[in-house]
This record gives C-alpha cells, structure tokens and sequence, in this order.
C-alpha cells in the first residue's frame, strides 16, 4: 500500500473521528485524545501526524473545506456572472459547507494571540484558493492587494455568518455584498489613481520600485500556500 496513502487515510480517520468531539471540548488536547482513542489511531503515528494536537486538526478541517469549495466551484456555472458575483458565489459555497459550531470554535482557537498567526494564514489560504479557483494569474503587487482584501471580506463575513440567525444566512450574504462593494468602490478608486498624472508619476518611481522588491518569485513561496 502507498505510505502516503496510507497517512492520508489515518488524517482523515483522526480529523472525522475529532469532529463530534469539538463542539464539547473546542479543538484541544481533550478532542485529540479522543480521536486517537475512537479512531484506534496509533498515539505515536498520530502525534507525527498533528504536531500540536487540536491546533494542526482545525487547520486541516480548514484546508478540508477549502479542498471542498474548490470542487463545489469547478461545478457551478459562473460564466453568466460579473465577477464581483463570482466572488460571492465562492464565499457563499466555502462558508455554506462549513459547520457553524466547528468553525465558531475555530474562530475561538485562533483568537487566542499565540495562535493568531495560523488563523490568519488559514485565512489567506481561502482567499488565494478562491482566485486561484476564478483563474487568477496575476504574479506583481496586486497578486498580494487581492488576497488581503478577499482575506478582510472573508475574515468579516465569517463571524457575522456565526451570529447570524436570519433565514438561509441572508443578512449574512447581504453584508457580503456591502464588503464586497467596498473593495470594489476602492479598486475603482485605485483605477482612477492610476489615471491620474501624480499616479502616472508615482507608478513609474516610487511605487514601481516597491512593486519589484515585493513581487513573488512564486506562490508557493507566499502566506497561505502549501510546500
């Protein structure tokens, strides 16, 4: 059998047999234990597997359900859509096959300031799968600008949606479009700069400069991505 098969099947078993355990204990040692006992995982094999316990479990229930709004997406129609539209489909459908409970104890975990690095990289992880998904190709200074700002409409629209008691989640898809028209009315705005002659002047020395020390030599080499 393929070794690497054979881990991914163990995270899976570990990851499935966690997830009754969350919404009592919160992604900790107490669920870690527990899955390893409900799942007849081997301690030392789960211990190689989730470093941290809870902490490397929520993340790859995260990183689980970014995999599933990238199939969901290769699935939907979005050709008939403005982009903005697109956008709010991929938030809607990452959002929509998550758990509410799970990702509110999520929410909790990485709150917590020796852990709110990993959020925000887990975060950035759902923006860059959502452009890379709607076929993004940029590779200077906007390939950053676009996931920080999909990251702060994402990261917002997530804990409204944990509070959110309306009928099918719709104050939470309507405060999704503000955010989202927000960036848009900014990158409007970031257009006409470009047009204007001080822009013009900027862009081709200061900010051009900038551009070059900060453009990625590759994605896989940036926050969110995956070795």
């Amino acid at each position: 059998m393929d070794p690497e098969n054979t881990m991914q099947a163990a995270k899976t078993r570990l990851l499935e047999a966690a997830l009754p355990h969350v919404a009592f204990d919160g992604w900790s040692d107490a669920t870690f234990k527990a899955a390893i006992s409900d799942s007849q995982t081997a301690p030392g094999l789960a211990h190689a597997l989730f470093p941290r316990g809870g902490v490397d479990l929520a993340l790859t229930y995260h990183r689980d359900g970014d995999d599933r709004m990238t199939e969901a997406l290769k699935t939907t129609d979005l050709a008939a859509l403005r982009f903005r539209d697109r956008i709010a489909t991929a938030v809607k459908l990452r959002l929509s096959r998550a758990d509410r409970e799970i990702t509110r104890r999520g929410a909790a975990l990485f709150a917590l300031p020796q852990h709110a690095a990993d959020g925000t990289k887990a975060i950035w992880g759902t923006a860059d799968a959502i452009w890379i998904a709607l076929g993004d190709t940029s590779n200077d200074l906007n390939w950053y600008t676009k996931r920080a700002s999909l990251s702060a409409v994402y990261g917002a629209t997530m804990l409204y949606w944990l509070g959110d008691d309306s009928p099918d989640h719709a104050a939470s898809w309507d405060f999704l479009d503000r955010r989202i028209e927000n960036v848009m009315s900014f990158e409007k705005a970031k257009a006409s700069f470009r047009e204007n002659p001080l822009g013009k002047a900027l862009l081709a020395g200061p900010l051009k400069i900038l551009e070059r020390l900060h453009a990625p030599k590759g994605q896989r080499d940036l926050p969110g991505s995956t070795q």
